[in-house]
């Protein structure tokens, strides 16, 4: 794998966290709204390489006067997006390391 793919599949799964966290936000913002149908991030791998996300209703029912919003569950979602996040980050930050060192044994 190239050091530009790595750091490009790095870039996506960050973009999907981001997705991902958004979708979640929403979630916790509407969790008191009446007939709210809290919405799932679903990922996927991309054939070029990386990953994707996209975002639907549950469709879960919800009882009358509330939302089907569990606040634990969402809070669990925001941990993992943002430890995701976190890993993607790392991975990106060890890619533009490894730039940095060839780029300065080219200008030796």
């Amino acid at each position: 794998m190239s050091m530009d793919a790595m750091m490009n599949n790095a870039v996506s799964g960050m973009q999907a966290q981001t997705v991902r966290l958004s979708a979640t936000a929403n979630n916790v913002a509407n969790a008191l709204t009446s007939g709210y149908d809290r919405s799932v991030t679903s990922l996927s791998s991309r054939a070029s390489g990386g990953v994707s996300a996209s975002v639907a209703p549950s469709g879960e029912p919800t009882l009358p006067g509330s939302s089907n919003v569990d606040l634990g569950t969402e809070m669990l979602d925001l941990i993992d997006a943002e430890l995701s996040y976190k890993a993607n980050a790392s991975v990106f930050e060890a890619g533009a390391d490894l730039w940095d060192v060839l780029m300065s044994i080219k200008r030796d």
